[in-house]
């Protein structure tokens, strides 16, 4: 490849995926689509379930949205690296254009940041259910689920159009070779020409938008639900509205957590093979972990699966939220 250093060329990117570990790589194959299956038949369930729901509270619509987003999370990345590893022949990488690795970091980026989005929304409904009990059907409408649903997506989708512009904007030089199996943003910057920390800036805004203010929000929510909890007399009462919660909040240490030791670090830290080893784990294995956390804690999620597989009775109804 030209190594000019001209970030305009159309000659692309070289994924170089798992290329060096040829014996590994039908075994890596096998794993990889039996959690790519589970995963996608795991949401497509949720969604099914959630569908054959008469009258859906809110926390069920954002539990079908949340399938959904972990649904095209996982399309975004794992068939390119399944028809990767199956095709042989690869042993310096997969190359992948200039066009096609900008889309796939940017659809990468807007469906993590609408889960980022979605989780300080769900908190939301957590605080109302819990705090102001009374009020909630009159506050949490479905059209304000609606609209934050869609509020949610179209600000993840701005950050991420400014982000990949910034990005693919830089000079890349040298062999163009991703020590990666799909295009992110950290692989991407390790290659650019300049070693200007003005270079993460936009990492930098996309986080703070996309991290540190909905964590703020999620973080204000427990807050108020801690201190309504605090002042609960019954302990079964307290034990059961903190129940409503662990799920949510598990799912929001894991996607956190991840999100924030991959890209809320100086440039200088970054490991080519240890991120993506890393991102093996979050492209793959939360998607699975994330529905599979709701639907065993969430009882009326739980009985719309029965009745989907026809393990339930016919005319049994739902539990009780």
């Amino acid at each position: 490849m030209d190594s000019s250093g001209n970030a305009t060329m159309p000659c692309g990117f070289l994924l170089q995926g798992f290329s060096e570990f040829p014996h590994l790589r039908p075994a890596l194959f096998l794993l990889l689509l039996a959690v790519h299956l589970a995963t996608l038949g795991g949401n497509l369930l949720i969604l099914v379930a959630v569908a054959s729901v008469p009258s859906r509270p809110p926390m069920l619509l954002f539990l079908c949205q949340l399938s959904a987003i972990e649904l095209c999370y996982t399309l975004v990345v794992v068939p390119r690296s399944l028809a990767d590893l199956a095709t042989p022949g690869l042993s310096r990488g997969s190359p992948i254009s200039f066009l096609g690795c900008a889309i796939q970091m940017q659809m990468f980026v807007a469906l993590g940041g609408a889960e980022c989005f979605l989780l300080a929304t769900m908190a939301y409904d957590r605080y109302v259910a819990i705090c102001h009990p009374l009020r909630y059907t009159a506050v949490v409408t479905p059209g304000l689920c609606a609209r934050l649903a869609l509020a949610c997506c179209i600000g993840a989708l701005a950050v991420s159009v400014g982000l990949t512009v910034a990005v693919f904007h830089l000079p890349f030089c040298g062999s163009r070779l991703l020590v990666h199996f799909f295009c992110d943003i950290t692989a991407l910057l390790d290659l650019a020409c300049t070693r200007s920390y003005a270079d993460e800036l936009p990492l930098l805004g996309a986080c703070l938008v996309l991290l540190l203010l909905p964590s703020l929000l999620i973080l204000s929510s427990y807050g108020a639900i801690a201190t309504a909890l605090h002042r609960l007399r019954s302990p079964g009462g307290r034990r059961k509205a903190a129940s409503t919660c662990a799920s949510h909040l598990v799912v929001t240490f894991l996607h956190y957590g991840c999100a924030t030791f991959m890209y809320v670090r100086p440039k200088s830290s970054y490991s080519p093979r240890r991120d993506r080893t890393l991102a093996l784990v979050y492209t793959n294995v939360t998607p699975l972990l994330y529905p599979l956390i709701y639907s065993l804690r969430n009882r009326e999620i739980t009985a719309a699966i029965r009745r989907v597989l026809g393990w339930g009775r016919q005319g049994h109804g739902l539990c009780e939220p």
